[in-house]
């Protein structure tokens, strides 16, 4: 399964363009497509002290992107790039009509792109499968 994302990085370039688009579109257009009403946001699950669904997303692209890029180069520069966008995606939300800027959700960003990035050091750190 490593290789098959690694020889098809379309594949995070796709999920990361989705991601952007939905993050700057004003509104909800998952809201739009299920309700019809671009206010309402699909929730996953409740939140608790952050955001549910920023955080899955957030977890989802980080996994699929540690399995799309093996070079360490490529490594130092993903998690820069994750982190960066998770800041940067939730500020825009400040500027973007029908958007808000909240603090839960910023640490959904952050906290499921900590947590791959915690468990890849891990798993390269005590080989586990190597």
């Amino acid at each position: 399964m490593i290789n098959l994302f690694s020889k098809f990085k379309i594949i995070f370039y796709c999920i990361n363009f989705l991601l952007i688009f939905l993050y700057i579109y004003p509104g909800s257009f998952l809201g739009l497509i299920i309700y019809n009403d671009k206010k309402i946001q699909p929730q996953i699950t409740p939140d608790f002290i952050f955001s549910s669904n920023h955080f899955y997303v957030f977890i989802f692209c980080s996994i699929i992107g540690f399995l799309s890029f093996n070079k360490i180069e490529q490594i130092k520069f993903l998690k820069i790039y994750l982190i960066l966008l998770s800041i940067l995606l939730e500020i825009f939300h400040l500027i973007i009509p029908e958007r808000s800027f909240q603090w839960s959700d910023l640490f959904g960003n952050l906290l499921g792109v900590l947590i791959v990035i915690f468990i890849y050091n891990l798993i390269n750190k005590y080989e586990i499968f190597k």
